[in-house]
């Protein structure tokens, strides 16, 4: 007896890794991570913490997230511009990309730091970051950008860029 039903379409496979393949490859890219120039540890200065996750570092990865996204859709939108343009396309492709990038590492970084002077055990950090060396993400501007968002007055004449961007990001919520 034949089925009344249309025989369904073998799957697609695609060619692009998935699951464990991809895992893995994720894995090697965030082990050939150099370490950052001159990598922090922040000291541990905990703050009463409940359950609830600090404004912020909500507002914090809203910001961040916001940014990247739009220089990834940047990046995207390059194709209909600069299609007909090599030169152009890979010059603005190229920027939109690293300046994502740079928002990540430092938001990556900024949350670490967090996590650090939190007193978190160093080998569950390790894990979140899936890294074995946290000191790739937590940077000197990291640290600033934290310490921007947690009110801490700067050592320095002039207050540090990152600093006031946590401190802005802190008080506006965004």
């Amino acid at each position: 007896m034949t089925s009344t039903h249309p025989r369904k379409r073998p799957q697609r496979r695609s060619d692009i890794p998935h699951g464990p393949q991809q895992d893995t490859g994720l894995q090697q890219i965030r082990d050939t991570l150099p370490p950052a120039p001159a990598p922090r540890t922040v000291e541990p200065a905990p703050r009463p913490v409940d359950d609830e996750v600090p404004p912020e570092l909500l507002a914090l990865v809203n910001h961040h997230c916001r940014r990247i996204n739009a220089y990834l859709a940047r990046a995207q939108h390059q194709q209909t511009l600069h299609a007909g343009s090599m030169t152009e396309w890979q010059r603005l492709v190229l920027y939109a990309l690293t300046d994502a990038l740079a928002h990540n590492h430092l938001l990556v970084g900024t949350l670490a730091a967090y996590l650090q002077r939190q007193d978190l055990d160093a080998d569950l950090l390790r894990r979140y970051l899936q890294s074995p060396d946290p000191d790739r993400y937590i940077t000197r501007e990291a640290v600033q950008h934290l310490d921007g968002l947690t009110g801490a007055v700067p050592e320095e004449p002039a207050e540090p860029v990152w600093m006031a961007v946590g401190r802005r990001i802190a008080r506006d919520g965004s």
